[in-house]
């Protein structure tokens, strides 16, 4: 899918040239064994609704989007989402939260206690069919966040069925990690437990018409459980699937289109702090990301429910370089994602397990956000997997400190060129120039690409042709 993999594919054919002059059995064992290099991880078998190709998913945090905290009170908000430019809403868990063993006053949307309920506290299922109709009347695609890996402690299943949870020694069921303590584990050797949480799943596809699914803590439940359910909700309506993982490529191959760009949001992170660089970006690409089965790719994000409230918000982590590493997410290969709050520049940590109203009274970012959005909309080189270009790094004379590279894709290039410190730089490409003219996506401005650029402590500029 990218640069790498069409530089083993040309290292491939001089090696099988090769053979064919020399004709020797060792010769021949070593394009056996180049075959198998170059095969890597395969073509993602998953489908990719055509819906997906050049979308932006945007997650939704019902409990703290509105004064309500309502289904209904939501809705309200779908006119300006739809102008901000967003395909698809990622809605966090809607399921009755247990009480049993809660976390604070309102408790963790992840600790279910009814896989085919409604939490009161939001509305009920005709206020959420509701919902999902009026979205897909206006363009939208919806993905619930669905929780497979383990239940809130007052769940029916764990009286009716205490062998789908897994257990100590003692038969005392346990939580999945120490500090999980509201929740319990569930027993993925238990075939009747499977196909009960399969069953719930498609009942959200037919009942409600979802269109897929975003998985929490996907790599904790065994891959051919997801490929099952794949399988299934797909023979009901091709779904979506986001797993919340970042390691397990097998997750990609047939169950999930996408995972979580978590090492990427790390890099960006570090490069900030002044501990790492355009390098490590530049490696990213070239070796971490050429894993992934071709066709699937990562979602890419400055913040979400996890980080800003655990890990601190997107200016906590990333100063005033918020705006270059979010514009970042928007031109590198991947689907970029906006959390509730960051288009009226989220500056503060919201409470996980109590009521936490998002402030909307300054939407000064949606008009940055929503160019962003466009501007991958626009450029097929910006899209998503096999539909967008490859990544492809232009040398510089002010590496590591700057980050070069286009993307190119049925006649349409795209290069971006990003300072990627709090310095004020001047450097010029090195290699191969863009050729051509350019217009800055923000700007408007034309020039042709001389390769002799200056940028502000932070800054970036990107240019389409």
């Amino acid at each position: 899918m990218l640069r790498l993999r069409n530089l083993l594919v040309l290292a491939l054919m001089a090696g099988m040239f090769f053979t064919a002059c020399n004709g020797t059995s060792k010769k021949k064992a070593e394009k056996k064994a180049n075959e198998k290099e170059v095969a890597g991880p395969g073509k993602a078998e998953a489908i990719f609704p055509d819906w997906s190709r050049d979308a932006t998913i945007y997650e939704v945090n019902i409990r703290q989007y509105t004064k309500e905290g309502t289904f209904a009170a939501f809705e309200k908000s779908l006119p300006r989402l739809k102008k901000l430019g967003v395909d698809i809403l990622w809605i966090m868990p809607i399921y009755p939260i247990s009480e049993k063993n809660r976390k604070g006053t309102l408790g963790s949307y992840y600790a279910v206690a009814d896989y085919k309920g409604v939490n009161p506290e939001f509305g009920n299922l005709a206020d959420f069919k509701h919902l999902v109709d009026k979205a897909h009347e206006m363009g939208f695609h919806v993905l619930l966040d669905w929780v497979a890996n383990h239940t809130g402690w007052d769940n029916k299943w764990i009286t009716e069925h205490p062998d789908w949870y897994t257990q100590d020694s003692l038969g005392h069921i346990i939580s999945p990690v120490p500090d999980w303590t509201d929740v319990a584990d569930l027993n993925y050797n238990n075939p009747n437990m499977r196909a009960a949480m399969i069953d719930a799943m498609k009942y959200w596809v037919k009942e409600a018409n979802i269109d897929g699914y975003r998985c929490d803590v996907a790599g904790s439940v065994p891959v051919d459980f997801w490929n099952q359910a794949r399988a299934e909700l797909d023979a009901i309506k091709p779904v979506y699937m986001l797993a919340e993982d970042a390691d397990n490529m097998d997750l990609l191959k047939k169950a999930f289109n996408a995972n979580y760009g978590w090492p990427f949001l790390h890099i960006m992170n570090e490069i900030y702090k002044g501990k790492k660089t355009s390098a490590d970006i530049v490696n990213y690409f070239e070796k971490t990301y050429a894993a992934y089965p071709q066709g699937s790719y990562p979602m890419m994000f400055t913040t979400n429910h996890d980080e800003n409230s655990w890990n601190g918000t997107a200016y906590e982590r990333l100063g005033d370089a918020v705006k270059t590493f979010s514009a970042l997410t928007f031109v590198v290969p991947g689907m970029p994602l906006i959390y509730s709050g960051q288009e009226a520049g989220l500056n503060k940590r919201l409470s996980f397990f109590e009521k936490d109203e998002i402030d909307w009274s300054d939407l000064s970012m949606s008009t940055f956000f929503h160019k962003l959005i466009q501007l991958k909309k626009d450029n097929n080189a910006l899209w998503n997997g096999n539909s967008g270009g490859d990544f492809e790094n232009l040398q510089n004379s002010a590496m590591p400190k700057v980050l070069t590279f286009s993307r190119k894709n049925n006649g349409n290039e795209v290069v971006s060129v990003f300072n990627l410190s709090p310095e004020a730089v001047s450097f010029e490409i090195t290699g191969s120039i863009p050729e051509g003219t350019f217009k800055e996506a923000f700007t408007g401005q034309e020039r042709e690409l001389n390769g002799i650029f200056k940028l502000k402590p932070w800054g970036y500029q990107i240019f389409v042709k």
